[in-house]
């Protein structure tokens, strides 16, 4: 069993920028992928990015450029730097892991 939990969200003005953190419960160095999505009000939740246990990254066109996800396997942790922030790009973030998903983490960006 595997909790997750993610943290760094709040308000930002359109061009800040935010860093997210989801923390594991167990070990997730045996886990392949990683991955963020996010969900904004009346929409479906969509990939952001995504990231292998060796660091093979993929990201949603609209945040290429701006956003980077990495992982520190040591510390059981998935981090979210989102740079240049819209606010298109408001929503609530999950982290994902295989079935695994933590309780989400609201990023409001203001215009």
């Amino acid at each position: 069993q595997v909790q997750l939990v993610e943290s760094g969200g709040g308000l930002v003005q359109s061009g800040g920028s935010l860093r997210l953190s989801c923390a594991a419960s167990g070990s997730i160095f045996g886990f392949n992928v990683m991955a963020w999505y996010r969900q904004a009000p009346g929409k479906h939740r969509e990939l952001v990015a995504s990231i292998t246990r060796i660091g093979i990254t993929t990201y949603a066109d609209s945040v290429k450029g701006r956003f980077t996800i990495s992982r520190d396997n040591a510390k059981n942790t998935v981090y979210l730097q989102m740079n240049s922030l819209k606010p298109e790009d408001t929503a609530v973030y999950y982290c994902n892991c295989l079935l695994y998903w933590g309780q989400g983490t609201q990023v409001t960006v203001s215009s």
